[in-house]
Parts: C-alpha cells; structure tokens; sequence
C-alpha cells in the first residue's frame, strides 16, 4: 500500500483504459479490495469474492479505492481520514444493496440480472447467462478475467485502429 501514497487520485472510466492500463488498474483494486476486506473484517454480503465480475461493484469498489487514496496522500489534510471512513459507512450500504441485486454469493456467483426493455435494447445485444455457478478458485477466475478484460480491449484497439486505417484510405486521391 506504501508505493501507492503519494500518486495523484484520478477517477478511473473503466470503458475507455487502454488494455496495459486495464490490467495495471485491475490488479491494484483487487491489491487494495483484498486489504480492504482483511483490515475492516468484511462479509461477503459486502464483498463478494466474484466482485470483479459485476460491473457495479466493480465501480463502486474503483471510487471508493480512489477516495481513499486522495483521504490518505501524505498531502491530505488532518480530517480526511475522518472523512473517508463517513464516506466508507455509507458506500457499505451501496455494496450490500449492490451484491444483493447482482446474486453473488459467497459461495455462488451469477451475472447480474438485467431486466430486457421491450424495444429498448440494441440489435446484437443478449441477455447475459444467469446460470448460477459454484465458487471454486475466485484468485484463479480473477486471473482469467483480467486476460478476458485485457484481449476485449486489445481487440477494441485494434478495429478502432482498422477502422481509422480504412478511413484514411478511402480519402486518399
């Protein structure tokens, strides 16, 4: 935790980090969930051992590292902490509300349900699989889902980069 004082806080938008800065950023929130979780005693009613694979969780787990760093920097004023730790009794509220709509477990996990609009939802969208799964090797799933994060946005660089190519192209005299 030491090497991450000091750094500026900037919030993270999980949708448009680079694939390098996607794996640097997941494995420092799980670095920092796991102290978390260790340090305040928390159930998984709080945080679930598959938070990484719930978008909301994912989010508010992200602010909530980041809000401590900036109530923690070596610059901070005296009462941040203070601050931080209202803050925090709050965002426990939120991450109970958000781990019993998501329906991750301790031992189980599941995608989040999404409730379908009629007429409301893109063409080659689908419904995530809500199949209920048991909890083997949540360190194991975590590795897996940052090589998943990573190659997804390795393969959205890539069509963007395609599809700049292909523009510049099509311009050309």
């Amino acid at each position: 935790m030491a090497k991450t004082l000091g750094a500026v806080p900037r919030p993270i938008n999980w949708r448009t980090l680079p694939p390098g800065d996607v794996e640097h950023e997941l494995l420092e929130l799980n670095a920092w969930v796991d102290w978390l979780r260790h340090t305040y005693g928390l159930p998984a009613q709080v945080v679930p051992p598959m938070w990484h694979r719930h978008p909301e969780l994912l989010w508010e787990l992200s602010a909530l590292r980041q809000h401590w760093l900036f109530c923690f920097d070596p610059q901070a004023k005296g009462n941040q902490a203070l601050a931080w730790h209202h803050d925090f009794a709050i965002a426990r509220e939120r991450l109970r509300d958000w781990v019993t709509i998501s329906g991750t477990r301790l031992d189980r996990d599941r995608a989040t349900r999404i409730t379908e609009w009629p007429g409301g939802e893109a063409e080659d969208w689908e419904a995530p699989d809500t199949t209920e799964r048991t909890v083997t090797n949540r360190t194991e799933d975590f590795l897996a889902f940052v090589e998943e994060q990573v190659l997804a946005r390795r393969a959205e660089q890539n069509a963007t980069i395609r599809e700049i190519t292909n523009l510049e192209w099509r311009e050309q005299p």
